[in-house]
Parts: structure tokens; C-alpha cells; sequence
């Protein structure tokens, strides 16, 4: 198990700040806007990650009575967001992240889900359109939508949404952003309903919060749970105590940067712990990724996680008492007496998981061997440690084995032993539905949400991205992302031009998120 970086960085340091996770609010006031931005700076500064509702902000051209002139829109204040993030370094150590969420009714939606079609703008941001069923059931009748001004509440023009879902998938399939997040699933889950809904998520989607509520995170490495082919469940229940004890008491000796966040997060108290590793576990425990196996396994897990957390947050709140604002929550109805008002998160795991030494999150193995471009100018050959590892339990180990996989992102077209085909799937040997699958099969016991990106090949079209946009809707995901390899310059991981060639990486990459944003 290991917490998220904020904690890593800054424990026992003058900075105490150990969340990872914040949501600020926007409002449609120079004020408000500038209010937030300033407590941006702050959470970046210790080592936060922030996510941003936009749709608050008036649509560019809609009057300003104050000034007697015109607005902007959302997205050119979203570059002031952008700017300073690109000056304030993270704890010292890093550039801060951010998610910028709009409702897929604002006037500006268009102008939003083309805003990094440059390849330039905004460097510091995910972008995710805040999608509702109302879009999505006049996206099926093929119909028109209305776009409301936030200001007004009234309809300022429909919108055909088979144009507009085009746009997004276009956008999308070009730049990597944007993804989607579906604001009905996540606030139909929301234990805490009554204290408003949901608009946001943090940088890489995983949380999604309530204004100024932050989270903490954590992840256990599954790889260390599987013994002769087996998962150890005894031991894994007793570190899903640990783990949701852990994050309880981070809430507690946390140094909050807001007294507002202060004020939430200690009244909802909302901890994610999460996996890394699966991927890896998968491998020991000699099951495809692609495969049913890999889903039932995922499904039996993942409930199993649920149903740990639930009674380590229930014990903890024998010992000191449910969360503030349990009383208003879904639990109460339930007479379920937690410590918690959401366990479960699975994060993306950037950072945690190369100092874990294991695969990022519930994402597949990116590749078997690749370079990692380093500090200097300096590339370093690394070798995924399980190929020999079972190579040599099932007694197929050979020098000459090790030299032909050398520097192979896949061995779909490789010369080697049938079994390593077939357990050491790479991101790019599986398809887009059964990444989807995986990730469905997880968040159907998640209460917060799963960060997962859908890889996609080269030669993929906007038809691709279509329908697995379609299809996590259909799944009740609670966002989606899509990458296709080569849709950015500046992207983390490389295929080497030539069957020869090894994929290279940049410095602090362990797999799943593709852009320089996400962390944990």
C-alpha cells in the first residue's frame, strides 16, 4: 500500500498539506473567478491537484451589466487558469494539474470541446464535457438540444447532438480531449445528495467532489497479494483495514491550505483507496486481460475491496463516530453507521506505482521493454522483471528466449512460447471493449470513480471513439477517456519506428495516463 505523493512529499515537512485531490468553485463574478484562482495557486503549491466547473460563466458575447460590455466565456478565463498553473511548481518538485469541466448545454460547449485542437493550448488541463441524459437521449432520437445560458436559465439555441457529439468525438480522436463525464450517473451515487450536486472531478477523473471538498488517496499493489498462482485474500482483507485506517487518519494530521476546505472535508471525510498492480497480478495469476476470466476476476475483486472498506469504515466508526454530515447522507436510511462517506477510488497511480515497481493503476502492460528517456539526455533500458520471472516457472527459460523479446513493445507477432502470448498482452494488442469491460466491471463497485484510459492504434478513426463513448454511457461509466497513439506531440511514450526499435518514455512514466497531467 502506498498513499498518494501529496502525502509522500510532504509528510513531516513544514508544508503538512497530504491530499491530492481538490474542487473549487467558479463563479460568474470577477471576484469569484479571481477567488479561485488564488486558491488554485494555493493548492498548487503544495502539491494538489484542482478540477474546475466552468459552467457557471456566462457564454462569450452575453452582456456584463456592471461594465455595460460583454463577457468572454468560459474558456478564455480558463487560460488565466492555464497561465498560472505553467508558473507555480507543485511542493517545489512539480507543475500543477487540472480538470476543466463543462455542461454539455452551455452556449460555449463548441468552442470548449475544440479548445486544444492546436496541440498548444492549454497544457495544464484534462478537459471533459459535463454530459447529461437529456443530451444523450436526444443524441439517440436524433434531435436537437438546447443550450442554456447559465445566467438567464433560458434556451439561447438548439443544436443538433448528433453535430455536437461529432465535434467532441472528432476533438477527441485529433488531441486525446476531450473525455466525458456523465453528471446523472455520478450524482444518481452521490451519497451526500442533499448538500448539492455534483459538477467536477480532479485532473485525472477518478473523484469526483463536491466544492472545496478534497480527498485522499491511496493504492494497494495486487501483484504482492498473488502466491503460487493464487490470490492471498486473508492478507489482502487485513491491508484494506490498514489502508482505510491509514486515510482516516491523513484526514486528521492533514494541514488544509483553505479553512473552507478544512470545513467539508472534515464534515464528509472522503478517502479513495484504490489497486496498482493488476495488470501484474493478472500475469502471475496466468489470466489474460483480455478475457472473461479477467472480467469475473476484476468483479470478485472489486467486491470483495468494497466489502472490506465498508467494514473497516463501519469499525472506524464504532471507535470515533460517523462522519459529520452522516445524518444528511444516503447511509442514514440504511442505518449504515460509517466513518466515511466514500472508500473506493481507482486512481491512474503515475507516480506511486514507479516507486512500487509495478504497473500503473488497472491499466494493461504498456509494453514489455522499453527506453526511458531520463535526465541528461540519458535513456535507460528497462525489462519487464515478470517475463523472466515466468519464464522460468514454467521451465521455458532460455537466454536466447530473453534476446528475442528484448526491446519488443508486443509479442503478438513474436516467435515465443504460446503461454507468453497469451498472458502478456500490451496495451495496444487489446481492443477498445475490453478495456471498457475491465473498466466497467470495476466501477460497478466503486463509489467514487475509475481512471482508465482507452488506447487506441494509430490508424483508429472518430468512428472508433464513437462508440466507445456510446458504449461507456451504455456500461454507466462515470467518464470515459480515449487515447490515440500519436495524437500529440508531446505524448510519453513512443513504438520505435522499425520491429527492432524499443518504445521509449519519458522520465516519470509508469503507464495509463497518456498526457504529462495526471500523477498521484
Amino acid at each position: 500500500f502506498l498513499p498518494n505523493s501529496p502525502t509522500l512529499m510532504n509528510a513531516g515537512t513544514g508544508v503538512g498539506q497530504l491530499s491530492a485531490c481538490f474542487v473549487l468553485p467558479v463563479g460568474d463574478s470577477m471576484e469569484e473567478i479571481f477567488d479561485s484562482l488564488k486558491a488554485m495557486g494555493i493548492i498548487h503549491k503544495t502539491g494538489g491537484g484542482t478540477g474546475f466547473d466552468f459552467s457557471f460563466l456566462r457564454p462569450q458575447g452575453d452582456c456584463v451589466f456592471s461594465t455595460k460590455g460583454r463577457s468572454s466565456g468560459p474558456v478564455s478565463f480558463m487560460r488565466i487558469f492555464d497561465t498560472a498553473t505553467s508558473v507555480i511548481v507543485q511542493g517545489g518538485r512539480r507543475r500543477g494539474a487540472n480538470m476543466a469541466v463543462l455542461r454539455i448545454d452551455h452556449p460555449d460547449i463548441v468552442e470548449f470541446v475544440e479548445a486544444k485542437l492546436d496541440g498548444v493550448s492549454f497544457s495544464n488541463f484534462n478537459l471533459s464535457c459535463g454530459v447529461t441524459n437529456k443530451f444523450m437521449d436526444a443524441l439517440k432520437y436524433n434531435k436537437k438540444f438546447e443550450l442554456i445560458n447559465p445566467r438567464t436559465k433560458k434556451c439561447v439555441r438548439k443544436i443538433k447532438a448528433k453535430e455536437l457529439f461529432s465535434a467532441i468525438t472528432f476533438s477527441a480522436y485529433k488531441c486525446g480531449d476531450p473525455g466525458l463525464v456523465f453528471l446523472d450517473t455520478i450524482n444518481r451515487a452521490h451519497p451526500l445528495k442533499s448538500l448539492g450536486k455534483i459538477g467536477a472531478t480532479n485532473p485525472c477523473g477518478e473523484v469526483p467532489l463536491l466544492n472545496y471538498e478534497s480527498c485522499n488517496l491511496g493504492s494497494i499493489n495486487l501483484s504482492k497479494f498473488v502466491k503460487d498462482k493464487k490470490m492471498d485474500w486473508a492478507r489482502l482483507k487485513e491491508v484494506i483495514h490498514l489502508g482505510i485506517r491509514f486515510l482516516d487518519n491523513v484526514i486528521e494530521v492533514n494541514n488544509y491550505p483553505l479553512k473552507e476546505i478544512k470545513e467539508i472535508t472534515i464534515k464528509n471525510r472522503k478517502v479513495g483507496l484504490g489497486v496498482m498492480g493488476f495488470a501484474d497480478a493478472l500475469v502471475k495469476l496466468r489470466i489474460p486481460y483480455a478475457s472473461k476470466e479477467a472480467v469475473d476476476f476484476s468483479t470478485k475483486l472489486m467486491r470483495f475491496i468494497r466489502g472490506v472498506s465498508l467494514e473497516a469504515s463501519s469499525q472506524l466508526a464504532k471507535e470515533r463516530g460517523v462522519f459529520s454530515n452522516w445524518r444528511f447522507s444516503i447511509y442514514r436510511k440504511k442505518n449504515l453507521r460509517l466513518r466515511n462517506a466514500t472508500l473506493n477510488s481507482i486512481a491512474p497511480t503515475g507516480t506511486i506505482s514507479i516507486i512500487a515497481g509495478c504497473s500503473s493503476g488497472i491499466e494493461p502492460l504498456f509494453a514489455l521493454s522499453f527506453v526511458r528517456n531520463v535526465l541528461g539526455g540519458a535513456k535507460l533500458l528497462e525489462i519487464n522483471p515478470l517475463v523472466e520471472e515466468v519464464a522460468r516457472e514454467e521451465g521455458i527459460y532460455s537466454k536466447e528466449l530473453m534476446y528475442r523479446i528484448h526491446g519488443l513493445a508486443s509479442l503478438k507477432e513474436a516467435k515465443v512460447p504460446h503461454l507468453l502470448k497469451r498472458i502478456f498482452l500490451t496495451t495496444f494488442d487489446i481492443s477498445p471493449l475490453d478495456h471498457l469491460k475491465i473498466q466497467a466491471a470495476f466501477q460497478k463497485f466503486v463509489d467514487n470513480a475509475v481512471s482508465k484510459t482507452i488506447n487506441l492504434p494509430s490508424h483508429a478513426s472518430p468512428e472508433d471513439v464513437k462508440a466507445i463513448y456510446l458504449k461507456a454511457y451504455q456500461f454507466k461509466l462515470k467518464g470515459i477517456t480515449v487515447y490515440r497513439y500519436g495524437s500529440r506531440k508531446d505524448q510519453v511514450l513512443t513504438l520505435g519506428s522499425r520491429e527492432n526499435e524499443p518504445v521509449e518514455v519519458v522520465q516519470g512514466y509508469a503507464g495509463g495516463c497518456f498526457s504529462h497531467i495526471c500523477g498521484s
